[in-house]
């Protein structure tokens, strides 16, 4: 029987790979006898031990290694090596593990907004890339620092800057970038804070108490009263060589006591007058009674003005019996004349008596 030494007639072939795919590395021997296979990484033997996840086969001189899901760290130079009596034969190839890349994108952009002073303000992205693009946010092409006024957020894809308390000079146009190694995107919008309007002034009332109502109203009572009254009498006293005068009213009103104060006296003194340079003590007060009026005797009156009445009504028929009977041609011109006479009597008779009456009625009313 004769021997062939290993021979390699599909030897491997590189492979390049995505991170997460799967890597599978095949070749074809040949041989007499069949030749034994052993897989090499960067020189270093390999087995399932040392590289956990790896498949290795080898059937019917076919020699397979598969790597299910490939990370960077997988990346190297790997190699098959085919021996038997005859001889040994080595076939190499290379892993390369790349990372899949997306430039990024926004699901969801920005949106312009209208809001009102002091509200809180969201502004929010989702953007996907590969690998995870790097976000931030701008004002007016300044970048914007996470700060307690200004938090950025980030939950997944989704991208937030959150405004605790807007104020109008936050209004402005306002961008996000997301940028990773394959490529850079861009959204904008713009915000506008609107101040509080301005509030009308508030009317006022002015609610006046009962107490002051009341007070108001007994000032009011007390003037009428003192203007009611009016003083009618004076008079002065001499007392222990001080000069006293009070004036007195026929009708005393009544007064209604003032409310006591720090500054006011609770009872009326008599003042004296200072003499000799220096002021007297104050003499003990005397309660003088205001003189009683004489009440008007009406009957005398009233008698007196009927004799009054009588007397004129006797003159005035005298009077008119001379002028007819003494010149009897005349007689109407004279009756013409005690016409006129009469009436100028009745005139004066109805003064007086109207006048006697006032007299008799003030009189009637005082008692």
């Amino acid at each position: 029987m004769s021997t062939q030494a290993p021979t390699f007639t599909q030897p491997l072939q590189s492979v390049v790979a995505l991170e997460g795919s799967a890597a599978t590395f095949e070749a074809q021997v040949s041989g007499s006898p069949v030749p034994e296979v052993s897989w090499f990484r960067d020189g270093q033997v390999l087995s399932a031990a040392a590289l956990p996840g790896v498949q290795i086969s080898f059937s019917d001189g076919r020699a397979v290694l598969r790597i299910p899901a490939v990370t960077a760290a997988h990346s190297g130079r790997f190699s098959v090596r085919a021996t038997n009596g005859a001889g040994q034969a080595t076939s190499t190839a290379e892993l390369l593990v790349t990372a899949e890349t997306a430039p990024p994108s926004f699901l969801q952009r920005l949106q312009s907004s209208t809001v009102r002073q002091g509200s809180q303000v969201r502004l929010d992205v989702r953007v996907t890339g590969i690998p995870e693009p790097v976000v931030k946010f701008y004002r007016e092409g300044a970048e914007i620092q996470s700060s307690a006024d200004f938090r950025i957020l980030q939950e997944g894809d989704l991208y937030s800057l959150l405004i605790a308390e807007a104020f109008p000079e936050d209004s402005g146009t306002y961008s996000v970038t997301a940028t990773n190694s394959s490529g850079r995107a861009t959204s904008t919008a713009e915000l506008l804070v609107q101040g509080e309007e301005a509030v009308p002034a508030k009317k006022t009332k002015t609610v006046i108490s009962t107490s002051q109502i009341s007070q108001s109203r007994q000032t009011r009572v007390e003037k009428r009263m003192e203007a009611s009254f009016q003083a009618s009498a004076m008079m002065q006293m001499q007392v222990e060589g001080a000069e006293l005068t009070q004036q007195l009213a026929h009708k005393t009103p009544p007064r209604v006591p003032p409310k006591p104060t720090s500054k006011s006296p609770t009872q009326h003194s008599l003042v004296a007058k200072v003499t000799g340079g220096r002021q007297q003590s104050p003499s003990p007060v005397r309660h003088v009674k205001a003189p009683t009026p004489t009440p008007v005797r009406w009957v005398e009156h009233f008698l007196v003005m009927l004799a009054f009445v009588y007397f004129d009504f006797i003159l005035i028929h005298c009077f008119r019996n001379v002028l007819l009977y003494s010149t009897p041609q005349g007689h109407n011109s004279h009756q013409l004349l005690f016409e006129n006479l009469q009436s100028k009597f009745e005139r004066i008779i109805l003064l007086f008596v109207e006048s006697q009456c006032e007299i008799w009625s003030s009189s009637v009313t005082f008692r």
